[in-house]
């Protein structure tokens, strides 16, 4: 009995974890992506100057990501603790999946892109005549633009189709996700800043977790005695 009472009590508070998590993640990597897409160049691969200026933001934009991807992952793990035995298995096996190989990407392309800033301030002009300069900031940005934004896209759509069916979110949302996730998959070729496009994804995650956070409380609210 006492075993099934705390079962339910985390499920309880499992709505508030993933919405803190989802808070947490689409903050941090809100403010990563700000700080890198102010600070590179359209074309990096032309000099090498403009990370003399920018090393700083660059810097802590690749620090934020290791604990944006934290708060990923937590976020992932509360919100399949909360759909229990409502989950879908199929829906649920693309989420799982889409968030783990979206979470692989980010941390690649970031060590990569890191790696090639550190680098640079060490011995600036050898690396720039090498081709690890060019061949490093051109796998990252495919890595990040093409390969791990379209499988944010994909963990929107198969989160949104969980949603959906479980009714944990307003329905508008769910859609606002594949429209979101559609642009995100299909028509970022059609983009110019490219990188923007990648704000819909933590900000579509800030969304809903807010939502559900105002939910819990205002259920709380609700359910306490006067």
């Amino acid at each position: 009995m006492v075993q099934q009472r705390l079962k339910i009590y985390t499920r309880l508070r499992a709505p508030k974890a993933a919405a803190i998590a989802g808070i947490i993640f689409a903050i941090l990597l809100i403010i990563a992506l700000v700080l890198l897409l102010i600070s590179v160049p359209e074309n990096p691969q032309a000099n090498i100057a403009w990370l003399a200026t920018n090393t700083n933001n660059l810097l802590l934009a690749f620090n934020l990501v290791p604990f944006a991807g934290i708060a990923f992952l937590w976020f992932m793990g509360v919100v399949r603790d909360h759909l229990g035995e409502s989950e879908d298995q199929f829906f649920s096996t693309v989420f799982f999946g889409s968030g783990l190989l979206f979470l692989a990407m980010l941390f690649v392309a970031s060590a990569l892109t890191s790696t090639i800033i550190l680098l640079s301030g060490s011995e600036p002009d050898r690396l720039l005549s090498s081709s690890v300069y060019d061949m490093g900031w051109t796998f990252s940005r495919n890595l990040m633009y093409v390969y791990a934004i379209k499988m944010a896209g994909v963990f929107m759509i198969s989160t949104s189709s969980l949603f959906i069916r479980t009714k944990v979110i307003p329905r508008w949302m769910a859609l606002l996700g594949y429209l979101l996730a559609a642009i995100m998959i299909f028509r970022i070729s059609q983009i110019d800043r490219v990188g923007w496009v990648f704000l819909f994804f933590p900000l579509w995650i800030l969304l809903i977790s807010l939502y559900i956070l105002n939910s819990h409380y205002r259920k709380n609210s609700e359910t306490t005695p006067t």
